[in-house]
């Protein structure tokens, strides 16, 4: 049976706040960690995933341990987390607890901010210190963050800060405690960095696990689409048309892919926007704000940017590109289906990546659903009757509304109402018909189709005719030579200018082969043919050309052959 925060040991003050909150009834992670917590003084570590509510669970027992011990204006609790905007939430969470309270003080500390401040802050005293390792170690340093009397320390997303590369930082605030310290971690896996800090700081802990080990929400289905590397983003568009009251996070591996994808969304007259490490800090707390308010609805994001941003009512969490990762793909996931709330996690992938789903599967214990591309016409019904749905919702105003009546009702007089109707649907509805009118349905490409066939060679793959509409282009650089899909991408946006469109990329080990449209072909080899990439001379040129050396030399004996002089000057980069 579930208790009541009165059962768990809460005292009235934060019983107060809490239901003035909206707090009923404790959460499962709440009510397994707060009675441990404030009867006893050992150690521990939660296994408990982002959304479950975790910030009360330490941070009620955190508050009631400080109350009980206030004894000067220096720090007794420190609790560390790996974002600004995850510390900056977690102590308006504590402020919020504590309002009834007296004389307990709140101060968050975090990089990305003036430090002056924070510096004033801490010397007029704070008993409870929110901090990123990072900035915490420079008011250290700076004499300002005094860190001997702290006798209860939490970290926030373990897994996470070390990630992060803030080990060593632990390491020094863990070596600034006195012996005399209770540890709590809070981590959403149980990674070989996590046990190592916990064998070396933690003393006799007990671990409260709320859910499974290293697993995804409870409550979130997984789901992948195998599409053509091509036609990844027509997919994404698909599958954002197909539910229209999506509210999601889109994941992408680069910052570059990340800001193209917000840009090609944005440009076909979808709500959305980037987050990644190179907007500047305040462009990301607006950014991040208005998501959180629902005035976007997509928002395009790196892993780095996204950590900190804390929204319970995700429907969707989408992979644009898988992380290498699988821990990082379970904080993604975990992002939606909280708070006892269905979620969903879509991976696009192309066959190259289907390994990865195979390993995430093993690792979260949980099977992905293979699911085929919506057809064009199962998104026109289901935004149709998005449309059909707003329209008999609306609510309508009778009195501002009745001074226009007469007017409207003249105006609509000799048009009967079936025909009204269709010009309302038309009119709302009309860009989804004319986008998928002519739009050609996607290739499939299924497990199952994969399995039937043997697989190709390398040098099968080679000899690959191009895509419709696409050119097969040959670069005498490879994985050797450092050359990869993002620096392929660099390289054609320096060299070609603007923002080539590439299709399917084939990486060997001293060459490669990547498609672009017919159109630019001629222009990429001109651009790309002649430049220097690590001392090395480029040389592109149509894939066709070579094929018949290659069959007789194999592909990696001709890309070592000298090139042939160009017939033409290749025009120079701009640097």
């Amino acid at each position: 049976m579930m208790k009541t925060f009165e059962e768990l040991g809460v005292c009235g003050e934060i019983r107060r706040a809490i239901e003035e909150m909206g707090f009923v009834q404790p959460m499962p992670v709440q009510e397994a960690v707060i009675p441990y917590l404030t009867k006893q003084r050992r150690d521990v570590i939660a296994l408990a995933q982002t959304g479950t509510g975790k910030t009360a669970a330490f941070g009620i027992p955190l508050l009631q341990r400080v109350k009980d011990n206030i004894n000067s204006q220096k720090p007794a609790a420190l609790v560390l987390s790996p974002t600004r905007e995850l510390c900056l939430q977690i102590a308006d969470d504590l402020r919020d607890f504590s309002r009834y309270m007296d004389d307990i003080h709140v101060e968050a500390v975090y990089g990305g901010a003036a430090i002056e401040p924070q510096m004033r802050a801490l010397r007029k005293g704070v008993h409870i210190i929110v901090a990123t390792p990072g900035r915490l170690i420079d008011l250290k340093n700076r004499g300002f963050a005094h860190l001997e009397q702290v006798t209860n320390i939490v970290l926030d997303e373990a897994d996470e800060m070390l990630n992060m590369g803030f080990s060593e930082a632990i390491n020094d605030i863990f070596e600034s405690l006195p012996d005399e310290h209770s540890t709590l971690m809070f981590s959403a896996t149980m990674s070989r960095e996590v046990e190592r800090v916990a064998k070396q700081y933690l003393h006799d802990y007990e671990t409260i696990v709320v859910g499974s080990r290293n697993e995804g929400a409870e409550n979130v289905n997984h789901i992948y689409y195998m599409v053509q590397a091509k036609d990844k983003y027509l997919a994404l568009k698909r599958i954002v048309d197909f539910y229209p009251k999506i509210f999601a996070i889109i994941f992408c591996r680069t910052k570059l892919e990340t800001q193209e994808v917000a840009d090609k969304l944005i440009r076909d007259g979808y709500n959305a926007e980037a987050l990644h490490g190179d907007l500047s800090q305040q462009q990301r707390d607006l950014t991040m704000q208005k998501f959180r308010q629902h005035t976007v609805q997509l928002l395009v994001a790196t892993d780095v940017a996204a950590r900190g941003l804390d929204v319970d009512d995700l429907t969707h969490v989408i992979n644009f590109g898988l992380p290498d990762d699988i821990e990082n793909y379970t904080h993604r996931s975990g992002r939606t289906g909280r708070a006892g709330k269905k979620g969903t996690s879509i991976s696009i992938i192309h066959i190259k990546e289907k390994h990865k789903i195979r390993n995430i599967e093993k690792e979260i214990g949980k099977k992905f659903v293979e699911a085929e591309i919506p057809k064009a016409e199962e998104i026109c019904k289901k935004q149709l009757y998005k449309v059909m749905d707003q329209i008999v919702k609306t609510d309508v105003d009778d009195e501002e509304i009745a001074p226009f009546m007469q007017d409207i009702s003249r105006y609509f007089e000799y048009i009967d109402k079936e025909e009204i109707i269709k010009k309302i649907v038309s009119l709302e509805f009309g860009k989804f018909l004319a986008y998928y009118a002519d739009a050609p349905e996607l290739e499939a490409v299924s497990s199952r189709e994969l399995r039937s066939k043997e697989p190709q060679s390398d040098r099968d793959k080679r000899m690959n005719k191009a895509a419709k509409g696409y050119k097969r282009l040959f670069i005498n650089l490879g994985k050797k030579d450092g050359f990869f899909p993002g620096v392929l991408m660099q390289t054609l946006n320096r060299y070609v200018g603007g923002r080539q469109e590439v299709g399917h990329i084939d990486l060997l080990d001293t060459i490669s082969y990547f498609e672009v449209p017919e159109k630019d072909a001629r222009k990429v080899m001109l651009q790309l043919t002649g430049i220097r990439f690590k001392g090395r001379q480029v040389r592109c040129n149509d894939a066709d050309e070579g094929q018949d050396k290659a069959k007789r030399n194999g592909e990696e004996g001709w890309a070592r052959r000298r090139p042939k002089k160009p017939t033409f000057t290749p025009k120079k980069g701009k640097k």
